[in-house]
């Protein structure tokens, strides 16, 4: 399984697309996490995501590793930005390529969940009555 990690300002569904395509696979899912201009009713202006980036990496990699023995997975994408985020702006990719949809989906949504509970990055939230959680 070929993997790519990354973690920076900047990213973008281009990326992890031009990563995971192969002729060998016939099921491509993208998972893209955009920043919401709202959280349970108030508006938000803007997150900001900061982590321990070994770490983050390291965990990442770990998710990697599990995926690779439940599934049979050509290609593998984590991207995840940090610094400021506004609404629309992508948080999160996570891209997967194998020869069938199914496992795809299985495990994109694998990864996703669990890159959340347990990978350190953390985001602040800013909303528009100032206050910063």
């Amino acid at each position: 399984m070929e993997v790519l990690i990354n973690i920076k300002e900047i990213i973008t569904v281009q990326e992890a697309l031009d990563f995971i395509q192969a002729p060998e696979c016939g099921g491509e899912v993208i998972f893209a996490g955009t920043v919401r201009n709202h959280t349970k009713q108030r508006e938000v202006l803007k997150l900001y995501y900061e982590c321990y980036e070994a770490m983050a990496i390291s965990e990442m990699q770990k998710i990697a590793g599990q995926v690779q023995e439940k599934w049979d997975i050509q290609k593998l994408v984590m991207l995840h930005a940090v610094g400021d985020k506004y609404p629309g702006d992508i948080a999160v990719v996570i891209a997967v390529a194998s020869a069938h949809r199914g496992i795809a989906f299985d495990a994109c949504e694998y990864v996703i969940d669990t890159l959340k509970e347990t990978v350190p990055i953390w985001k602040k939230e800013f909303f528009a009555d100032g206050e910063i959680v």
